[in-house]
């Protein structure tokens, strides 16, 4: 997947104009923060889960060169094949070999945010391995080359007549129909062809157990079962973050996770797979790859305040909260991770430099972090991301203001905090923003300011201040006229 984080701003103002998402976006975050509360209601004490969750994560990031080791340990004993990689690339290469080594044309694929952040399906097509998503709103956003419009439903927002087009030239979709019922049986009788002669499969890892090593994965749909249980070779891959201490806080951790991404108490189908299947088992993989990948993690995990990033289990409450994704979506934060969410994740992955838009792009209104399951404080994050790019942090690629820009701010801070010195200033610009404001000439600045304004006309400003009015009135003896209410 292509990534399109720094066209943000262009691609805010595209989906801004699109009415069919507007409106969708009008009725999908009341809907699943609706199904959330219900199923959290199921809770004796919600606080008291919600915190268990945060503690449960707080204790895995302390603990977590520790628990990967206990992990491959575990895993390894189990009869699963581990390699360490330490960036997509080496991910990638890794996964393409063993394709290439064992005469795989396609591949069957789970959902799984972490080979969209690593490209894995682009790398495979383009050497010769067919990649097949089978989560049915991955299958639609796959063959449409869009991202993920939701964690939760990558494609809910796609219209149904662009599905049954794209069924009817894609996956043998016989008469056109809207009937979601009739489009769910094309697609099913297409992707349960490919999984009659898969020989390999590729999924995520939402949950890694270290005391038993154990991989876990939740769905509703059936295809990460058929995935993990059809082909003879199984690769899953796993974020080094996904490990906690054991069963018990897996178990906890899916109750949270099912009730915050789809208000479920359980997800239909909970697979759990401790290495490759046994003599005496007739489902299952003949082999069982894991691919922990670090990818810039390792980095993340030495600062203590990023850390806390790592603590995301992907459940989406986040984005159904967030006034921001509640009027842009998905499409606009240009990479597999959207909302809030994204907003953390993406700086620390890909650089501040790249990603200034998106951790400037928030409220601050802390709603993300209210409702967050393992107690990430999304604004406090987004405040040190912007304190690092200020102050040109270059662990983090932050790039420092210019000299002048600073000086500005620091004149601004001293205008602000004298009255008349404030008065005296906006007089001297006045006739300027009353000129060019109209114009947009404030939007195409150059120089230090250039990137504060690319997204930002100050409005125009009165010819005369309401204090220049009232002296005015008050020489003319003019009194303020009183408003009438109509009675009616």
């Amino acid at each position: 997947m292509e990534i399109q984080t720094e066209q943000f701003t262009a691609a805010v103002k595209r989906e801004l104009q699109n009415s069919h998402s507007r409106a969708f976006l009008k009725l999908m975050p009341p809907v699943l923060n609706m199904k959330r509360d219900i199923g959290l209601s199921t809770f004796p004490d919600i606080d008291a889960a919600q915190a268990y969750g945060a503690a449960i994560r707080q204790e895995a990031m302390a603990r977590l060169p520790e628990l990967l080791e206990e992990f491959e340990k575990n895993a390894l004993a189990n009869g699963a094949k581990v390699f360490w990689a330490r960036d997509a690339k080496e991910a990638n290469a890794y996964i393409l070999h063993l394709a290439k080594e064992r005469e795989i044309k396609y591949v069957t694929k789970g959902k799984s945010m972490v080979t969209e952040e690593t490209g894995l399906n682009e790398v495979l097509h383009k050497n010769g391995v067919e990649p097949w998503e089978t989560d049915l709103g991955e299958f639609i956003a796959q063959q449409l080359h869009r991202p993920p419009f939701h964690i939760v439903g990558p494609a809910i927002n796609v219209p149904v007549e662009e599905v049954r087009d794209l069924f009817m030239a894609k996956a043998n979709l016989k008469e056109p129909t809207l009937d979601p019922v009739q489009l769910g049986y094309a697609a099913r009788l297409f992707l349960r062809d490919k999984f009659h002669h898969v020989q390999m499969g590729i999924t995520g890892v939402n949950i890694a157990v270290a005391a038993t090593g154990t991989i876990i994965n939740v769905e509703n749909e059936g295809n990460i079962r058929l995935t993990k249980s059809s082909p003879k070779i199984q690769v899953s891959v796993m974020s080094l973050e996904k490990v906690v201490p054991t069963i018990k806080d897996a178990l906890h951790l899916i109750r949270l996770l099912s009730r915050n991404c789809t208000g479920q108490k359980l997800t239909a189908y909970v697979s759990m797979d401790s290495g490759p299947k046994k003599k005496d088992e007739i489902d299952g993989p003949e082999e069982l790859f894991i691919v922990i990948i670090d990818n810039g993690r390792t980095k993340i995990y030495q600062d203590l305040k990023a850390r806390d990033a790592l603590r995301c289990i992907r459940c989406a409450a986040c984005l159904n909260i967030c006034p921001v994704y509640g009027q842009i979506g998905g499409y606009a934060y240009g990479w597999a991770y959207s909302g809030p969410m994204g907003q953390v994740l993406n700086p620390l992955l890909l650089g501040l430099d790249r990603t200034q838009d998106l951790y400037r792009t928030t409220t601050l209104c802390g709603a993300c972090k209210s409702v967050c399951p393992v107690g990430i404080n999304h604004p406090s994050m987004f405040l040190y991301y912007r304190a690092r790019d200020v102050l040109g942090d270059p662990y983090w690629r932050g790039k420092k203001r210019s000299g002048s820009e600073e000086r500005f701010f620091q004149a601004w801070g001293s205008a602000v905090t004298r009255a008349w010195l404030w008065n005296l200033g906006i007089r001297m610009v006045r006739p300027l923003i009353n000129k060019d404001a109209h114009e947009g000439v404030i939007s195409k600045m150059k120089g230090p300011f250039h990137g504060w304004f690319r997204t930002r006309d100050l409005p125009a400003m009165a010819e005369k201040t309401f204090h220049d009015r009232w002296k005015e009135m008050k020489k003319c003896n003019n009194p303020v006229p009183a408003k009438r209410y109509s009675k009616n």
